[in-house]
C-alpha cells in the first residue's frame, strides 16, 4: 500500500470517529413559540460538550443568542437548528431570542 493511500485511510478513520463521538453528545431540545421558550431553564452537567436542538414553533423567525457563551443563531419559522456547546463550568448562562427579548428569555444551568 501507498503512504498516500494509508494517510487518506487513516484521515478517513479519524473523521469518523469524530462524527461518531458527535452524534453522542446528551442532546437537550428547546422549543420556541410565541416569543417564549420552553423550556426556559436548560440544566445540563458541568465539565461535558452537550448539544441543544432549537426548534422554532411560531409563526416568525426568531434569534437563539447567548452572550456569554458567545452563540447566535436565526432560525426561521417552523424550522430547527442544532447548537454545539463546549464544557462548562458550573454556573447560570442567560439566553435569549434577540427578536422577542422581553419575553423569550431563558437559561443553561451547568451543575
Amino acid at each position: 500500500m501507498s503512504p498516500k493511500f494509508l494517510t487518506a485511510a487513516a484521515f478517513a478513520a479519524l473523521l469518523a470517529a469524530t462524527a461518531a463521538r458527535a452524534d453522542e453528545l446528551p442532546l437537550y431540545t428547546l422549543t420556541a413559540k410565541d416569543g417564549r421558550f420552553e423550556p426556559a431553564t436548560i440544566e445540563v452537567t458541568a465539565g461535558q460538550k452537550f448539544r441543544v436542538e432549537v426548534v422554532n414553533a411560531g409563526s416568525s423567525a426568531i434569534e437563539f443568542e447567548s452572550k456569554p457563551l458567545r452563540k447566535e443563531k436565526v432560525i426561521a419559522a417552523g424550522a430547527r437548528a442544532t447548537i454545539d456547546f463546549q464544557p462548562l463550568k458550573a454556573g447560570s448562562y442567560r439566553f435569549f431570542d434577540e427578536f422577542h427579548e422581553k419575553t423569550g428569555q431563558g437559561e443553561i444551568v451547568a451543575r
